[in-house]
């Protein structure tokens, strides 16, 4: 995705720039990586409940993936229209696609929706939560330019309960104060499907394994340990698929190439767990999906009589800030990863 929108603002060939570019090319990357294919699906299963995350190659065959490349760039197009200035949504130069629509989501479009069921994806979903009566959530996923020149902070995309600014967020609480979300089998999942390849360069996400149970607090950016900024997912193949569980330990890196890094992703519930769902798709839309899709996507479809036509956004995080909040039910930071 070379297309001449990035390094607004920034010097691509800075010092820094450079040397950071340097290092990168040197050191990133996650050592000893597995990529499965996907008939693998008890090993994708056995990775994803040790590490929180596993990355699947050919989960889209040559025909989706052009066809998944031409909406991401038209949904792209759109977003970067209303911020020429690249101040983006997650940080300069880094957006959510989620948090850019009106909905809370890109289902609206039939890129995102070939996602929910894929035949490549969906037994590993179910061997996962152990049933295919989970629940589609949202799909949004992210991208970021060249020119976003930081790290963004490790996060996680839930926690337990919160009230915060009079509003409520997150399902699970334990007034015991005894059980944590940390404590549980895996509450959702997000797929987050690779339309590029994923270089040591151009912003690859950075998973931290293992942290998805963890009850330590995460790490600020000041202080991680070098292996932490170079636990990166690279290389891996466009086409691919990373499926990762919410709670990790996960984070932007710096695109220092001349592409765009996207990843748009679907969301899935649990088959125990729930949030509240926005609506996603009209009912003409949800009718074109499988059985499977329809049966999951039963709580993201508007009413046959109700309009659905979501806008374009660019849904600001507060100037200069870097920060990403934390997964919203329904909210417009719902539907994202890094």
């Amino acid at each position: 995705m070379r297309r001449p929108v990035g390094w607004v603002g920034r010097d691509r060939d800075a010092d820094e720039v450079r040397a950071l570019r340097t290092r990168l090319e040197r050191h990133n990357g996650l050592p000893g990586l597995e990529i499965l294919v996907p008939d693998e699906v008890d090993r994708a299963t056995r990775l994803f409940r040790r590490d929180g995350f596993v990355v699947v190659a050919d989960a889209l065959d040559a025909g989706q993936l052009a066809f998944l490349r031409d909406g991401v760039e038209r949904v792209i197009t759109d977003i970067l229209a209303v911020d020429p200035d690249r101040r983006g949504n997650r940080g300069s130069h880094r957006y959510s696609f989620g948090a850019a629509s009106t909905s809370g989501n890109q289902l609206h479009h039939p890129e995102w929706r070939m996602l929910i069921d894929l035949p490549t994806v969906t037994p590993i979903l179910t061997s996962i939560f152990g049933s295919p009566d989970y629940l589609l959530r949202g799909g949004g996923g992210d991208f970021c330019l060249p020119g976003a020149v930081e790290y963004q902070p490790l996060h996680a995309d839930m926690g337990d309960r919160v009230e915060y600014e009079g509003r409520t967020f997150g399902s699970f609480h334990d007034p015991r104060g005894r059980v944590s979300v940390r404590d549980l089998p895996v509450p959702y999942i997000s797929c987050n499907f690779l339309v590029t390849d994923l270089t040591r360069i151009n912003g690859p996400t950075r998973q931290i394994p293992g942290t998805q149970h963890s009850r330590e607090p995460i790490t600020k950016l000041k202080y991680e340990p070098e292996w932490m900024r170079s636990s990166t997912v690279c290389p891996a193949p466009a086409g691919a698929v990373l499926v990762r569980d919410v709670r990790a330990w996960h984070g932007g890196t710096p695109n220092l190439s001349d592409e765009i890094r996207a990843m748009p992703n679907v969301e899935f519930f649990a088959p125990w767990y729930r949030e509240r769902i926005r609506t996603a798709m009209s009912r003409a839309d949800y009718e074109t999906l499988s059985p499977h899709g329809r049966r999951i996507a039963r709580a993201s479809v508007a009413d046959s009589s109700e309009s659905f036509a979501p806008e374009t956004i660019l849904g600001w995080t507060p100037p200069g800030s870097n920060s990403t909040p934390k997964a919203q039910p329904g909210g417009p930071a719902a539907n994202e990863s890094t």
